[in-house]
């Protein structure tokens, strides 16, 4: 259950624009984010914030954008970030095929090598202490140009934030991405439970 209980979509009705940015990316405004408006400002900075790393000219397909939110999570082991960024992948454009094969992604056909490189990389920026090396920096380079890598690492960092936020919060994890995570995380053993209200369990 919630450390923080979220306040009502319309408490602050300034909100309503960056709100509707966070609908389009997941389908629903989450709780992090209805929680955080205790301190509307944050919510507009990080809205701000979003809108420069998920940049559809930004070079990175923003649907992988998503994965790699999704390995950096991972790598936190945020599970209310694992699952949601998975609901924005698909909204993005990701199949779901390939979504499930996301824990075989070093081998599937479905992930090309530059996109397991990035993944490799979004797993080592989001560790604490950080691991990306000299090696793995330059796998890098080999694949995607400076400005992707600083696109690509942005989405590491977004993450880095919501992670902190999410699992400090303990912030309740909404019906979809909930499903996503019982169909594609559970085999990893996900369970989602330091962001489910257990008294509401069947």
């Amino acid at each position: 259950m919630a450390h923080m209980q979220p306040l009502p979509k319309a408490a602050h009705p300034e909100l309503a624009e960056d709100f509707a940015l966070f609908e389009r990316i997941l389908g629903f405004v989450p709780n992090s984010l209805l929680t955080m408006q205790r301190r509307p400002k944050m919510v507009q900075a990080f809205g701000e914030l979003t809108r420069a790393v998920m940049d559809p000219e930004g070079g990175v397909d923003l649907g992988f954008m998503r994965l790699v939110a999704h390995f950096c999570s991972r790598a936190a082991g945020c599970q209310y970030c694992e699952a949601h960024s998975l609901v924005a992948a698909k909204i993005h454009g990701v199949s779901q095929e390939k979504i499930d094969a996301l824990w075989d992604y070093q081998t599937s056909p479905l992930y090309s090598e530059a996109e397991r490189v990035a993944l490799d990389y979004a797993l080592a920026a989001g560790a604490v202490p950080n691991v990306v090396d000299a090696e793995l920096a330059a796998r890098m380079r080999a694949h995607w140009s400076e400005e992707q890598t600083v696109h690509i690492l942005g989405a590491v960092c977004l993450y880095g934030f919501l992670n902190r936020w999410n699992d400090s919060m303990a912030t309740d994890l909404e019906d979809s991405p909930r499903a996503m995570g019982e169909r594609v995380l559970k085999q990893g053993g996900w369970d989602g439970r330091r962001h489910l209200d257990l008294d509401k369990q069947p």
